[in-house]
């Protein structure tokens, strides 16, 4: 019942209005709170959850927005958001993976209030999550590092061995092998999202073993598109687009564009139609893009690329279509067959070609 009243409530709000594409005078407006577990300014997963927060606020009628940057995933997210809710938000965005289970726990506490939280896969009367699956784009990206590659060896810095960082490892060396068969992807660890001393040394050591592309997964790629470029190797971005921190080996990047997905739910909580359940968007949807590409990209790797982007946006080609062989030769997907979206949640193995271990 808490729930269905506060639907209500928000239904009553100049939420409704903006659904309609109107604006209610007069009606109060909605707030909703931005969580992020680092600064907003790292050119990477933090700058591109609060890019979506800056398009709601701009696009959406009738919603104010606040939020805090730098928030560790412990205690100190639960007074955060306690504190949001006091100030009279609404709706919260907790958009780090380790908020889920302190948003749960506010959930529980507060069940007028709407929270969607990034990436999970658990879910309350109150709390539903968001994501989307920027696999395509890294494929499109590894495809970019194969046709560019004079080594076969690419270097990829990851954070920690979760599934979406295991599934954009496999999506970009399965991408870069489609194009060059010999490539292979050697990762390594850095154990935190963000830590710009260890990215670098884990940068400058995959450059050291013959790496000539980098790229990553951790919050921030400045760091390592630095490193990259002062090293005189090329890179692909994710999260953002960083070019220019690196405007000679810039390749491409892989993108997130939140804001139209944030609206869409924000909506859908004044239209009387959210529900809390797993939304997930993908690159046919927008909701992850490959960014430009730099200028040492020749045209025949460019158009390569982009017919392939446009069979993925069309529906017909599909990233986790088998044969899929893990490290060791097993078959993760037969011929044919297709991962669902519960193995690929799940994602626990390396492909083959990914030189490195799951931790």
């Amino acid at each position: 019942m808490a729930i269905r009243a506060a639907l209500s409530l928000l239904k009553r709000s100049t939420l409704l209005a903006a659904a309609l594409g109107t604006a209610a005078a007069g009606a109060a407006e909605v707030k909703v709170g931005y969580i992020y577990v680092g600064p907003k300014s790292d050119y990477g997963y933090n700058y591109a959850m609060d890019q979506g927060r800056m398009w709601v606020e701009k696009n959406v009628p009738g919603v104010k927005t606040m939020s805090f940057e730098n928030v560790p995933e412990n205690a100190e997210v639960e007074r955060v958001m306690e504190r949001m809710i006091k100030s009279g938000c609404t709706i919260i965005f907790p958009t780090s993976y380790g908020y889920l289970d302190p948003a749960l726990n506010v959930a529980k506490k507060y069940p007028k209030v709407i929270f969607e939280h990034a990436g999970g896969f658990k879910t309350a009367p109150n709390l539903g999550t968001f994501f989307a699956g920027i696999d395509d784009a890294m494929y499109l990206a590894g495809m970019t590092a194969g046709g560019m590659t004079k080594t076969h060896k690419l270097g990829f810095l990851a954070a920690h061995p979760i599934p979406q960082v295991l599934r954009n490892i496999n999506a970009f060396t399965r991408g870069a092998q489609a194009v060059d068969p010999l490539a292979t992807t050697t990762v390594i660890w850095t154990g935190t999202w963000s830590d710009p001393g260890k990215e670098a040394e884990a940068a400058n050591s995959l450059v050291d073993a013959g790496a000539d592309v980098l790229t990553g997964h951790v919050d921030s790629p400045i760091t390592y598109t630095q490193a990259a470029e002062k090293r005189g190797v090329m890179v692909v971005g994710y999260h953002a687009d960083a070019s220019k921190f690196a405007p000679k080996g810039w390749l491409v990047g892989a993108a997130w564009n939140w804001g139209p997905m944030m609206g869409r739910i924000i909506k859908s909580v004044g239209d009387g139609t959210w529900k809390p359940e797993h939304i997930r968007g993908d690159l046919k949807a927008g909701d992850a893009e490959l960014t430009a590409f730099g200028p040492s990209v020749p045209p025949k790797v460019k158009e390569m690329v982009l017919a392939k982007e446009k069979e993925f946006k069309a529906g017909a080609a599909q990233l986790w279509t088998g044969p899929i062989v893990k490290q060791d030769g097993a078959e993760a997907a037969p011929k044919g067959g297709m991962l669902a979206m519960a193995s690929l949640e799940s994602m626990d193995f390396l492909v083959k070609g990914v030189v490195g271990t799951v931790k």
